[in-house]
């Protein structure tokens, strides 16, 4: 006996026809997606009406879905698989072991809520009255085209955009597109939202207050109530403009992959605000020589540590970010040859980031650091795993909390040199703007800072970038101007 329950185990193992489910199981799996779907299809016929071009749409897909059948043809053509499975609770294995079974009554299923979407636009079409001949009934409006409900479709875009983006980019954008989970409701259907909607949604970002996310006042309220709030600074231009470029590129997203029948938010964007006073700008070439003097001489004896001395030498002659700097490790200070070189990269340590796909690259040491000394100052911290490890790690700010505190709220004060506008992100402006007064070529500089290059050629025949050397050259012309 235990041999023979032995090898009905290995038999029903190694069957995936008896794996999977059973008809009776996917049946009502169906049934229960597809009345779900149609409650909101007859709401929205019920709310909207229809539109003529859509009817036709609707007709010829179930004609499509009839075809298979009767050819008794495996194709998952037309069939909404992935949000089944996931409303349903299936699995991908579920779904190759059930075959071709659930094909086939998933397949029945959407083409008899189309059968249903039909008969209702029709009756929507005429009156009937008891003592009055029938009415001919006008040519009746199509249904919606297939579509999938907006939080799942944010979920599938952010799921493979993931792999491209940093942390704290996917943090980001999953942020501006819950805008749109928050004012249509995670289940509206992609088919529904309208180019009128589109044009509401941009109102509502117009009227967000800016410190929405800062302030638990804000945080707490609904999105309608909290654009109502008097009092609060509204979100700027560029980040509005932000918002729309993630929605346009989720709905482009969307049509392509089928969950939607139309993209959205084009040409909408907002003119730009005029340049602030507190817009990030490059310090001045006596500004720079200024704090150039204080990092290596130390005059006024405001440079007390040495995790303060490199890391803005590093931000002035590598225009690398605060955040790329402050989570160096030891191993990051590389050598190829004869050029030293920064490894700004993501990998190790799981708290490290770089902002894009674009940030993971290779920054030379300026033939001044190399003067300065900064290779002494590596070999002294060879005892340990980070370069700066005074810099504590912040789930808001990685590493550059400290040092950009101490930058921007003392040493640049004390200097007499702070206003609205300069901060340590300067000394990035600083080199782009200088690097390109020097002739450097752009993608030379978009390589070095750390910028996507753009164009067939950087993109496609230039896909490998620029050698060592060749940054090398270009980040040595940056230079601090001496006094006259």
């Amino acid at each position: 006996m235990a041999r023979h329950l032995a090898s009905c185990g290995r038999i029903l193992r190694e069957n995936t026809a008896l794996a999977g489910l059973r008809q009776t199981e996917i049946r009502e799996k169906v049934q229960a997606y597809f009345k779900a779907q149609l409650d909101q299809y007859l709401d929205w016929l019920d709310r909207r009406g229809m539109s003529k071009n859509a009817l036709e749409d609707v007709r010829c897909e179930m004609l499509d879905h009839e075809s298979y059948l009767d050819m008794e043809m495996e194709s998952d053509q037309y069939l909404p698989v992935k949000p089944f499975l996931r409303k349903s609770g299936l699995t991908a294995q579920d779904w190759q072991a059930s075959q071709p079974m659930m094909q086939r009554e998933l397949r029945k299923g959407r083409r008899d809520l189309l059968r249903a979407v039909l008969e209702a636009a029709e009756r929507l079409e005429h009156y009937s009255y008891d003592d009055a001949p029938d009415i001919a009934p006008a040519p009746p409006a199509p249904a919606l085209p297939a579509s999938s409900p907006l939080g799942a479709a944010v979920d599938d875009f952010i799921a493979e955009h993931s792999r491209q983006w940093a942390g704290k980019t996917i943090g980001q954008n999953r942020a501006y597109l819950n805008i749109l989970v928050e004012y249509f409701g995670p289940d509206r259907l992609l088919a529904t939202i309208t180019k009128q909607d589109a044009s509401e949604v941009k109102k509502v970002l117009q009227a967000l207050p800016a410190s929405r996310n800062t302030k638990p006042k804000l945080k707490a309220m609904p999105l309608m109530q909290v654009i109502k709030e008097p009092g609060h600074k509204k979100i700027a231009a560029k980040t509005i403009n932000s918002h729309i470029q993630m929605f346009k590129m989720f709905f482009d997203w969307a049509e392509r992959h089928g969950h939607s029948p139309h993209t959205l938010f084009e040409g909408m964007k907002v003119k730009k605000d005029k340049a602030s006073e507190s817009e990030r700008k490059p310090f001045t070439p006596d500004q720079a020589r200024l704090i150039y003097t204080e990092l290596t001489e130390n005059p006024s004896g405001l440079v007390r540590k040495d995790s303060h001395k490199w890391g803005m030498l590093l931000g002035m002659f590598t225009g690398a970010r605060l955040n790329e700097i402050c989570q160096l490790d030891i191993a990051d200070v590389k050598q190829d040859g004869d050029t030293w070189f920064l490894n700004i990269t993501d990998e190790g340590d799981d708290t490290k980031s770089v902002k894009s796909k674009a940030g993971r690259r290779k920054v030379p040491l300026h033939s001044e650091l190399i003067r300065l000394g900064f290779l002494d100052f590596v070999e002294s911290r060879r005892n340990g795993t980070r370069l700066f490890p005074d810099y504590s790690y912040s789930a808001n700010g990685g590493y550059g909390r400290n040092l950009g505190r101490w930058c921007n709220e003392s040493f640049l004060p004390k200097l007499r040199i702070k206003q609205p506008g300069l901060v340590f992100h300067s000394l990035r402006h600083t080199m782009v703007t200088r690097l390109g007064q020097a002739n450097v070529p752009e993608p030379i500089i978009q390589c070095i800072v750390g910028h996507a290059r753009s164009g067939v050629t950087q993109e496609v025949y230039l896909r490998e970038g620029y050698t060592l050397a060749q940054l090398k050259d270009g980040i040595d012309r940056f230079a601090i101007e001496q006094a006259n």
